[in-house]
């Protein structure tokens, strides 16, 4: 019997909405069939106002509210937009699970009150499809104490655990890790930047969004001072749990970095593609001495990105999700819609292996249509 869901993702890479028409079947083992998905586009004017919310600034409230219900819209057209190219009728959708997009994450020990601000209003987003949804899924583990991130983990663990150390690493904007170990414990942080910063070198120099294959950063070649000046960052040597984001790893952050120094625009390049790998390969280190890393998100496609990465990982097999069944572009948002299955059942969503919260929780809020 199907058990239809939508999953919707927007990432630190602000690049567009990923929607997701899963059926999960009724079998305990997650063995999540994707029926439709899309990247919905967001437009260049709705960009720079979530980037633009990402730092502090002037007239915030009004801004956030507004960005709110705009964000609630964009994601209701990529339900229905999705709905209509899979020829599925909204009320045959059990629940949408959105993640939002995160505009501010402040996870302890870097305020008084810690926090994480994720935008798109689930209520909108419920009136505009008549489609229960499932929203707010990173408060809840804030409360208890944890970093509300990386959440993936504990979908990873039910879709690809077995029997041998594996490895999932996330690279968006952000790049996050999920171990798995042999005997079914989960771990797992943010392992620093992924393509934000390569996204963003890339369009200020040569007016592209991304650097398709890493082919400009393959071009480059990594600077030696400005890679140690990078990894210098704070975060990499915190213990986890941590997670991250723009706060930390944004264009400032490297402009400080390059100064006094004579750099070629393609050698930035190849040296951020150098710390994503290098943060990557240390954190993976730590796990094990070997075994699977599976990759997703969109620098599973940078081909100079993960070439760096298995010359830093000789004893590592590095494939992508897509070998073990779901398609390294989709998983996140996949991964959302399997969140707002769990909570529809009463289950926990969480890792407090991972997060470092209290205990394991059944996470977000449910709107219904």
């Amino acid at each position: 019997m199907p058990d239809l869901f939508i999953g919707l993702m927007s990432g630190t890479s602000v690049d567009s909405i990923d929607a997701v028409l899963v059926d999960f079947g009724d079998e305990e083992k997650i063995t999540p069939h994707i029926l439709a998905a899309l990247a919905h586009p967001i437009h260049a004017r709705l960009r720079e106002s979530i980037l633009g919310l990402c730092a502090p600034g002037p007239s915030e409230l009004d801004r956030a509210g507004q960005l709110d219900r705009q964000l609630g819209q964009i994601f209701a057209e990529a339900t229905n937009t999705l709905l209509a190219r899979a020829g599925v009728k909204g009320d045959s959708i059990t629940a949408i699970g959105s993640h939002g997009q995160t505009v501010r994450h402040r996870p302890p020990g870097t305020v008084t009150s810690p926090f994480t601000l994720q935008l798109g209003d689930p209520n909108t987003i419920s009136a505009l499809t008549g489609i229960c949804t499932v929203a707010d899924f990173r408060r809840r583990d804030i409360a208890l104490g944890g970093q509300g991130a990386p959440l993936m983990p504990a979908f990873h663990q039910a879709a690809f655990r077995t029997d041998r150390s594996r490895a999932v690493v996330n690279i968006g904007g952000m790049a996050n890790i999920t171990e798995l170990t042999a005997s079914g414990q989960v771990y797992g942080y943010d392992t620093g930047p992924g393509n934000a910063l390569l996204d963003y070198w890339v369009d200020l120099h040569r007016n592209q969004p991304y650097d398709r294959d890493g082919a400009w950063g393959a071009s480059g070649r990594a600077i030696p001072e400005l890679l140690n000046r990078l990894l210098s960052a704070p975060y990499f040597a915190a213990e986890p749990p941590k997670s991250t984001g723009r706060e930390t790893f944004n264009p400032s952050w490297l402009e400080q970095a390059c100064i006094g120094l004579e750099l070629a625009p393609a050698d930035v390049q190849a040296t951020l593609a150098e710390v994503t790998a290098a943060s990557i390969a240390e954190a993976v280190r730590a796990f094990a001495d070997g075994g699977e890393l599976l990759t997703c998100g969109g620098g599973a496609k940078n081909k100079d990105l993960i070439a760096r990465l298995q010359r830093r990982l000789p004893t590592w097999s590095i494939t992508d999700t897509g070998t073990y069944g779901i398609d390294a572009d989709w998983l996140e948002a996949v991964g959302f819609a399997w969140l707002a299955r769990q909570t529809l059942r009463g289950l926990p969503g969480n890792c407090p292996g991972v997060t470092g919260a209290q205990k394991e929780a059944v996470l977000g809020a449910i709107y219904p249509p």
